[in-house]
């Protein structure tokens, strides 16, 4: 029997009741995808999946993408590895939806903890579901129908500007040119609006002068960490988190230099945002 457990008011729950080495049936699966959408993020606890175990629970969800800026595990081109070490800390530091590059950015993230620090490493989500609904209604009005420019090259400059960085990822440059996004877009299943724009990847709107712009993305991307639309999670070992990619972002907690972290993630292909 499949028991959720809410972490926090916006978003968010751990589920109880399912052993994630086995293949899902059809009751189960629809559960958890109701779950997800309800929750915006699950997580499940004392999973020791396997790489073909991961990516066999991302595949029931959609077909898979793979990620141009980060090592693979070996045979698994869909497993992206995400490490941080003494030697080559994360750079990631902001609040971003996954891959929001793509013309299509992912359904959903699937990450599996595999080396987690004795303390600290924590991640955070937030709601864009709940930051969407607790604007005003003239912002609401306002911010409808613009357009932003989301660019690969932006969420990557620090790559980019590290010795070698622009050669190792000149291809994914090339493949991934800026795409246009709505700024507030309606998630396909729930039918709810939701803000679709973040600090990583996000670097203009369409049709406002730059400092008009400027000003309407810093507002948003304060507004969005507003402590009452997130939640946390503390890894452990063989946790498995899924969240909805399209209604919410994160930001990892980099509170634990020099340990080491290593997690694996599958992103699940998504439709083009409208």
């Amino acid at each position: 029997m499949i028991i959720e457990k809410p972490l926090a008011g916006a978003l968010g729950a751990e589920i109880e009741g399912i052993d994630l080495t086995k293949p899902l049936s059809k009751s189960d699966y629809k559960q958890i995808r109701k779950l997800l959408i309800e929750h915006e993020v699950i997580f499940f606890r004392k999973q020791d999946i396997s790489p073909a175990q991961q990516k066999a629970l991302a595949d029931s969800f959609g077909p898979l993408q793979s990620h141009p800026a980060y090592q693979t595990v070996k045979g698994y081109p869909e497993i992206t590895i995400l490490e941080s070490t003494a030697e080559q800390p994360t750079k990631i530091e902001a609040w971003h939806s996954d891959m929001t590059f793509r013309q299509h950015p992912p359904l959903a993230s699937l990450l599996r903890s595999k080396i987690v620090p004795e303390k600290g490493g924590d991640t955070l989500w937030a709601s864009m579901t709940v930051a969407y609904e607790n604007l005003s209604e003239n912002m609401k009005h306002f911010l409808t129908g613009l357009s932003a420019i989301h660019d690969f090259r932006h969420g990557f400059k620090e790559s980019l500007e590290e010795e070698g960085g622009a050669e190792r990822l000149a291809e994914a440059v090339k493949k991934n040119p800026p795409v246009e996004h709505p700024v507030i877009h309606t998630h396909p299943e729930s039918g709810k609006k939701v803000i679709f724009v973040n600090s990583l990847f996000t670097t203009h709107i369409v049709g406002l002068h730059r400092s008009e712009s400027r000003a309407v993305l810093d507002f948003l991307f304060e507004h969005i960490k507003t402590p009452e639309f997130t939640c946390r999670f503390s890894w452990e070992p063989n946790c498995v988190a899924l969240w909805d990619n399209r209604s919410t972002q994160h930001k990892p907690i980099n509170d634990y230099f020099p340990a080491h972290r290593k997690l694996h993630r599958i992103t699940i292909f998504g439709d083009k945002p409208y």
